[in-house]
């Protein structure tokens, strides 16, 4: 099987800086990415447009998880999985940015979902596209060392039980969860994701060294 995560789809994806640019410059064009130009969905993108400005901008990493990032040793790629009108990637995105900018082993490359289907069909999330999905790779020879998304454990686990029960409407649920993300400030996030990577940078040591 042809690999669907290539040197030439990271070398033409996007810093998170180059992401941030790409979203406002499409809502000054009352546009946002992906086919679904919907006045819903750019309402979406608005509202994420805030949320990704105002955690890059007063987000904060505890003393604790910047410690424990720089013993993350080995190199890690991040390729991130995302769109403009995804709520869950505005409220995650931002803390793994900050992430990333304390340890420079680590690089955050971001793709759209919708122009890369082959991929984000190699990631699903019982069974659907959900996104952001971060997937981490060796950047040597692009091993796929796991991947994260696309919401913290705790309250994707809520999420999936809400699903079940059917005990708050979707709409009521959307409401309820980015109540969450405000309460939280990224804390769950941060644990949650830095657990991810502490077990791909031991993946990435167990791999064999290769030969030049």
């Amino acid at each position: 099987m042809k690999p669907v995560i290539t040197k030439e789809l990271l070398d033409n994806a996007m810093s998170y800086e180059q992401y941030l640019s790409l979203l406002s410059n499409l809502l000054m064009e009352e546009k946002t990415t992906g086919e679904n130009q919907s006045e819903d969905m750019l309402n979406y993108a608005r509202m994420n447009d805030k949320r990704m400005k105002k955690w890059t901008k007063i987000g904060k990493l505890s003393s604790e998880i910047q410690e424990r990032l720089l013993n993350i040793t080995s190199p890690l790629t991040l390729l991130v999985i995302t769109e403009g009108w995804c709520g869950d990637a505005a409220q995650n995105l931002p803390f793994i940015y900050k992430m990333t900018q304390l340890n420079p082993l680590l690089e955050m490359k971001l793709i759209l979902r919708d122009e890369h289907p082959e991929v984000i069909d190699q990631f699903l999330t019982n069974g659907g596209r959900s996104i952001p999905k971060i997937i981490g790779l060796n950047p040597e020879d692009l091993t796929v060392l796991g991947d994260w998304g696309p919401r913290p454990t705790v309250i994707q686990n809520e999420f999936l039980e809400n699903r079940k029960t059917q005990e708050r409407s979707a709409i009521e649920f959307s409401v309820y969860l980015h109540l969450w993300y405000a309460q939280d400030k990224g804390i769950t996030l941060q644990n949650d994701f830095l657990a991810k990577l502490e077990l791909w940078n031991k993946k990435q040591q167990s791999l064999p060294v290769q030969a030049d």
